[in-house]
Order: structure tokens, then C-alpha cells, then sequence
């Protein structure tokens, strides 16, 4: 019976065997390194069908500190432009999400023109200037975008219409078009939670619990809920009604999978108050011990439906 990932994988978690287990490393990375060199000579099939998808031993390098002269300088550029054209909404290959670019070349690509300025800036964390070169393009370059940058100034996070991308300032690296990769720290999650938060929803209460989690809390004002039916609602009844009745306990669910912890109380004001503790990872669902790592898309989801409670129940009373 051939190998398989799960023989691979068995055999790393076993302690027994380190020499072999470097053995096998040294074989992997020799692999590894003779792929990208053919890769990179082939320059044609390079750019239309790279043989590691969606080039992604170019993050590999790059999240384990790697410089930008440890990477197959062909095929970074091709990655580099694909991501430009992207942003400019050109046509690209595929779409890069969850792209990994080293942080000069993502200003570069971005802010193309400021990028040495800002490069600079950031090196020496003076986000005073660097945020000038933000707030003129916004205000008299009619960019459109927001930014925030985190309490700790660990993170610097832009978004583009529907697009995220984080700046990991101390790793020198950005995320972009952050979709199906893993929130691993609890400042960058509190950073999205504020500037989704300020764009959508600003009278939703936001908290950090250090080392904890972000409570989210938002209400329902006791108004609004006088207004709802009492009973399962007609074809003739309130759209308000009809999602309370028939989508609401579904969307609490799907809150549920990714929060730590759901609570639903009415308050001294007679308020319905849903309050959300979401970390970087649930505590698992229908008491099963797998745990879900938070996405940057599953938190959009979560925004999702916070944004419809806040407009549809909260503004609309306001």
C-alpha cells in the first residue's frame, strides 16, 4: 500500500525517530527547492499554471521569516503583479486571496508612489506620518478605502469595499484579501471588530477581554419589540416579523458556531440584548471537543447579521 498524508503525518507526531524525522525534512525541502527552480525556468508555465497552487510556497517563506532574496525572484514578481491587477480590478489568472506579500511590495502595489515614505514610517513606527499619506488619499485622491490601526500598533488594517488586508507590521508582511485564513490574534481580531464596527454599526458596544475575547453587544430597543407580532406571521405581516419568526433562530445558531458565548436577556430598559463573546476560537458545537478556528470570512458573516439587527431593529427605531 502506498504512503499516504496520514502515515506522514503519524509518523512527525511520533517523538522516537528524530534523526529520521530530519532525514525527512532534509527530503522534503531538497523537493521543494527543485520544484521552484524548474517552476521558475519554465517562465510561460510559471505564470499560467504555477506547480504549487496558487504559489503558496511563496507564503511558506514568508511566514517563517524568509527575505525576499530566499524566494524565486521570477515567480514572486509574477505573484507581486497578479495581486496589483487585482486590486485594479484587471484580469488575473485567478484571484489571490489570502495572499501573502512582503510589506514594501505591498505599499508598493497600494499606495504605489508613497511606498518608500511609508515603508520607512512603518519601520520606525511612526504612524503619525504614515496616517497623513492615508488621510490625503482619501480626502484629495478620492481613494476609497478605511484603515485602522490596532491598540498595541502590532496591526494595520485596510478595507477596500469588500476587500480586507492586514499590514503584520512587527513580521513585515501583509495579508491580502484576507478570506479563508485563520485570526490568530486577539488585538487583530478587537482591530476588525472596531473598524467594521465605526463603518456599519458604530452604537454597537464593543469590549475586549484580554486574553480572552471580544464581547459584541447589541439590543433590540423594547419599542421595536412591542411592534413585533406575537404570533407566527402572515404572508400580509412585517418583513421585522418575519425574520424574527423564521430566520432569526437560525442566524443565533449560526452566531453560536463561532462564539465563544450567546447570551440573550432583557435588560432594566426592557431592551432584548444579544451579547456575542467571539475569540480566536469557538468552544465547539453541540458539545463536541473540536474547536473552530475563526476566519476572516466567518467573521464577515457574523457582521453580516449584526449589521441587520443594528439597521433593521435598532436605526429604524432611532
Amino acid at each position: 500500500m502506498p504512503l499516504e498524508q496520514n502515515h506522514i503525518e503519524n509518523f512527525l507526531k511520533d517523538n522516537s525517530y528524530p534523526r529520521s524525522k530530519s532525514e525527512l525534512f532534509n527530503l522534503l525541502r531538497e523537493k521543494i527547492e527543485d520544484l521552484c527552480e524548474i517552476c521558475s525556468k519554465d517562465r510561460i508555465r510559471n505564470v499560467l499554471n504555477p506547480m504549487c497552487h496558487h504559489r503558496f510556497l511563496l507564503a511558506l517563506r514568508i511566514l517563517n521569516g524568509l527575505g525576499v532574496e530566499d524566494q524565486p525572484e521570477f515567480c514572486y514578481g509574477v505573484h507581486k503583479d497578479i495581486v496589483f491587477r487585482d486590486f485594479r480590478n484587471k484580469t488575473v489568472i485567478y484571484k489571490p486571496n489570502d495572499a501573502y506579500l512582503y510589506l514594501i511590495d505591498f505599499f508598493d502595489d497600494f499606495f504605489h508612489g508613497d511606498y518608500r515614505k511609508l515603508t520607512k514610517f512603518f519601520a520606525k513606527k511612526d504612524f503619525k506620518e504614515a496616517n497623513k499619506i492615508f488621510d490625503d488619499r482619501i480626502n484629495n485622491r478620492d481613494e476609497h478605502f478605511q484603515y485602522l490601526l490596532t491598540d498595541d500598533n502590532n496591526f494595520m488594517v485596510f478595507k477596500y469595499e469588500e476587500k480586507i488586508h492586514v499590514a503584520f507590521i512587527k513580521k513585515n508582511y501583509a495579508l491580502c484579501n484576507a478570506n479563508r485564513e485563520n485570526i490568530n490574534d486577539l488585538e487583530l481580531l478587537f482591530g476588525l471588530c472596531k473598524l467594521f464596527a465605526r463603518i456599519y454599526f458604530p452604537e454597537v458596544k464593543l469590549k475586549l477581554i484580554p486574553n480572552n475575547c471580544v464581547e459584541i453587544k447589541t439590543i433590540i430597543p423594547k419599542e421595536t419589540l412591542l411592534k413585533i407580532s406575537t404570533t407566527e406571521p402572515t404572508d400580509e405581516d412585517s418583513k421585522r416579523d418575519k425574520y424574527i419568526w423564521n430566520v432569526f433562530p437560525s442566524e443565533l445558531d449560526t452566531l453560536s458556531q463561532f462564539s465563544k458565548e450567546i447570551n440573550i436577556y432583557i435588560d432594566k430598559k426592557k431592551n432584548l440584548v444579544i451579547r456575542l463573546h467571539i475569540g480566536i476560537e469557538s468552544e465547539g458545537i453541540l458539545n463536541q471537543s473540536r474547536r473552530i478556528l475563526l476566519r476572516y470570512r466567518d467573521l464577515r458573516l457574523i457582521f453580516n447579521i449584526i449589521f441587520r439587527l443594528y439597521n433593521d431593529f435598532y436605526i429604524l427605531h432611532i
